[in-house]
């Protein structure tokens, strides 16, 4: 007979007895209840992180003592929403908020009942929300554009050209409307010469007005806002566009494809932040041109508690309208972000 070829099972040799013994358990190591050891989780404790990351720390710090100083600090002074604050019943600010009555919710009162308060919550839901539609698309379509130009050299002389008018001040930008389109600029002297018009002034008409602040926003912002996105654009893999081209996608579905879905998270943040400043539309631009359209269609909740708060010197109510301000900015990042998490985006911050 043929001997089998299948392996067998070693014999364990016998040393004294101990061959069929089983070897002995390994050692538990005694967790600590309540705080978990860092070393054994492979972390690091919160004293060597700091010893190593010293040099970061330092740096980080004047951007956190600036941040306490002028943002966190001055809501102590919130209290005189509650109060009929006076500048002169003391020393300094504090001194005189200790000295001033307490009215309770009067200032809020004061402002359910007051129609140029009204007025201005309504010209600037209307400003931002003209803002939303008609200027939030465009820099995402300029990141598009640019990205899509291969020569670098016009690349780059494009978002130079583009970037320009951010940094221009808020009267030059005005200025060069006035010149353009006021009644002695450049469009009404050809609508003379022309013999269509002899009154023809866009920045003094309040109905157009809405739409005049919209066209110097984006003439202003819209390059600077393409940032975010030529960034975003920046970390798409080319193999990805590549792969789709073999597939045969054309340029359209590419961008539709590929390009939108890489810029959709950041495009849902940016979102996010745009719902959640709807109430924060500035107030140099509104205040240099009150005076052109009036205030019934330049008013503005920025501008309003500027001309009350400021100019008038009404200290409390001004400080009353910035906390109905603030609460109604946060529950709008918060619903906005709702709506992000619904849509299978981030937003702001995660679910967990």
């Amino acid at each position: 007979m043929s001997q089998s070829t299948v392996p067998r099972p070693p014999v364990p040799r016998e040393s004294g007895g101990q061959a069929n013994k089983p070897a002995p358990a390994a050692r538990k190591v005694p967790r600590r209840r309540g705080r978990k050891d860092p070393r054994l989780a492979g972390g690091i404790g919160l004293r060597h992180r700091l010893r190593r990351d010293w040099v970061l720390v330092a740096m980080t710090l004047p951007a956190v003592v600036l941040l306490l100083v002028f943002a966190y600090i001055p809501i102590a002074g919130n209290v005189i929403a509650f109060q009929f604050y006076s500048p002169y019943a003391g020393d300094g600010f504090f001194d005189s908020m200790a000295n001033s009555a307490w009215i309770g919710m009067e200032n809020f009162q004061r402002m359910l009942d007051d129609s140029d308060f009204w007025n201005a919550v309504q010209n600037t839901l209307m400003f931002s929300s003209l803002q939303l539609i008609l200027f939030f698309p465009i820099p995402i379509a300029l990141a598009l554009l640019i990205n899509s130009i291969l020569h670098s050299k016009i690349r780059a002389w494009t978002q130079a050209v583009l970037y320009l008018p951010h940094f221009f001040s808020w009267v030059l930008v005005i200025t060069v409307f006035q010149q353009m389109f006021g009644g002695a600029g450049l469009v009404a002297q050809l609508a003379r010469d022309w013999g269509l018009t002899d009154s023809f002034d866009l920045m003094t008409d309040p109905g157009f007005f809405k739409w005049l602040v919209t066209a110097q926003v984006i003439w202003k912002d819209a390059g600077w806002g393409i940032i975010v996105f030529l960034a975003a654009l920046s970390m798409v893999n080319s193999e990805l566009y590549e792969s789709a081209a073999v597939d045969g996608a054309g340029r359209w579905r590419r961008m539709w494809h590929v390009t939108l879905p890489a810029l959709r998270p950041v495009i849902a943040l940016l979102l996010v932040l745009q719902v959640g400043n709807m109430l924060t539309v500035g107030s140099e631009q509104f205040l240099i041109q009150r005076t052109a359209v009036g205030p019934g269609a330049s008013e503005v909740l920025d501008s309003y508690v500027w001309n009350r708060g400021i100019a008038n010197g009404d200290f409390s109510y001004a400080a009353a309208i910035g906390i109905v301000k603030g609460v109604f900015s946060l529950a709008l990042v918060l619903a906005a972000n709702r709506v992000a998490h619904a849509m299978g985006e981030q937003g702001v911050y995660s679910r967990r």
